[in-house]
């Protein structure tokens, strides 16, 4: 719908997005660009440890592994293929730099989200624990106002872009690859979900710790095989990527093409989907992490955002720039005569792209992965709009009535049109980034100083 469309330009063009970069670049600044010049400290913190002997956690809740790798199977969705290819496909090679850029100063807005988050978290009903915007906007902030607005936003932006979405793109990616009727993938999908979902974000986290990290390694290890294959034409594409962040690109008739605005636009606006440094959303994971200190979360916020954007997404972006199945002077001409159709973006254009080293076997890679990284996201975004309806009814009754409502979606999306979800999931994540923007931005001297402190203590050992 147009109006739909005119709603979701209004919020996020140009105000939300200098509003990410705004708030990234600030936090950047405070803190000298610790992303950057403390990276060796946050590696040891979150990989480093992985390869040191952990004392064993007590208490429920998720352990740090698990509350990253409940995150980021929210964040590594559909976006990190078919809206990566979209983004090129609309913004040119130059949206590519803007992805990252977006990404380098979201590093320090998910480092602060995060420790703002386990700073505080509070107990849940079960004995674990539980965190998220909602919490710091009003034990921070004492507004429980603005925490019920953006609980308001969640739990329907769960509903759309985190799951209409995410089924209808398993349903989608599995017609087109093997012929399977889409009712019965979505019937199938929603089953599978109620079974990991029943178990609360427990079983979530312990199923998402093994699943996040064989659908990563599966995706990155196919895009380096794509890679190699096509070596000699990473350096161009590099070029073209610099190149087209600042430098117009005509169409052939010169009647438009990619600007700098384009670019930083579907840029910035796909940093963002991807690793969700800034929505509020993967706080909440975090905000359930067995920890004692909220510094520490803040570095696995660093990571999390270096993985799903800066890691995934950059291999799409160059395995669709070297195989050739992106044309930019093929696309300027359908932009410009209005003739794009399906097939020349989304999920269609990584496909060709990995079908120019896997050939037939391409479809199916992409496939694959669009199936565990929308699976992912599914189970991910059913405990952010969990939450989201636990802290606006005071309770969590309501949690059976949500996750049937959720499992419905699942099936309704796999069959439906969802062209318009799209757009009201841009206006509901939009919504709910507003507030968090500004909660972060007021309480972020608190996030600081505590990272400070700790910094400091961890540099004396």
């Amino acid at each position: 719908m147009d109006w739909l469309a005119w709603i979701g330009d209004l919020i996020w063009d140009p105000w939300l997005l200098a509003g990410f970069l705004g708030l990234g670049l600030y936090l950047s600044l405070r803190t000298g660009f610790f992303q950057l010049f403390g990276a060796g400290l946050w590696l040891r913190t979150t990989v480093g440890s992985l390869f040191r002997r952990r004392r064993r956690e007590q208490g429920r809740g998720l352990s740090q592994i698990q509350a990253l790798s409940t995150a980021l199977a929210s964040t590594i969705g559909t976006g990190s293929i078919a809206g990566v290819a979209t983004a090129i496909f609309f913004g040119g090679p130059g949206a590519v730099f803007w992805m990252w850029a977006s990404a380098f100063l979201g590093m320090m807005t998910g480092c602060v989200e995060k420790l703002l988050s386990v700073r505080y978290r509070r107990r849940a009903p079960d004995g674990g624990w539980q965190g998220g915007p909602m919490e710091y906007m009003e034990h921070g902030l004492h507004s429980r106002g603005t925490a019920l607005l953006f609980s308001f936003f969640c739990v329907l932006a769960s509903l759309g872009g985190g799951d209409l979405v995410q089924s209808n793109s398993i349903a989608a990616a599995l017609e087109a690859a093997f012929g399977w009727d889409r009712l019965a993938v979505g019937c199938v999908t929603a089953l599978l979900t109620g079974a990991v979902i029943v178990g609360g974000v427990g079983r979530i986290g312990r199923i998402c710790e093994k699943l996040v990290p064989a659908m990563g390694l599966l995706f990155l290890a196919g895009g380096g095989v794509a890679l190699a294959a096509h070596s000699d034409r990473i350096l161009p594409a590099l070029g073209a990527i610099a190149e087209g962040a600042f430098t117009p690109k005509a169409a052939l008739g010169g009647a438009g093409g990619y600007g700098m605005a384009a670019a930083m636009r579907y840029g910035v606006a796909r940093g963002v989907f991807t690793n969700e440094a800034g929505l509020g959303s993967s706080a909440m994971a975090h905000g359930a992490a067995r920890t004692e200190e909220p510094a520490e979360e803040g570095m696995w916020g660093i990571f999390e955002v270096f993985i799903a954007t800066l890691t995934i997404c950059t291999v799409t972006a160059l395995v669709i720039l070297t195989s050739g199945a992106y044309v930019e002077e093929e696309a300027l001409r359908a932009l410009e005569t209005g003739t794009v159709s399906r097939e020349m973006l989304g999920s269609s254009l990584s496909t060709a792209a990995f079908s120019a080293t896997f050939g037939p076997w391409g479809g199916p890679f992409v496939a694959a992965s669009l199936l565990l990284f929308a699976f992912s996201s599914l189970l991910g975004w059913s405990y952010y709009g969990e939450r989201g309806l636990g802290y606006l009814t005071g309770s969590g009754r309501w949690t059976p009535v949500y996750r049937a409502v959720f499992l419905a979606c699942v099936v309704a999306g796999s069959v439906g049109d969802v062209g318009s979800v799209w757009q009201v999931a841009d206006i509901c994540n939009g919504a709910m980034a507003a507030p968090n923007l500004l909660a972060l931005l007021l309480l972020s001297h608190q996030a600081l100083d505590e990272l400070r402190r700790w910094s400091e203590r961890q540099r004396r050992r």
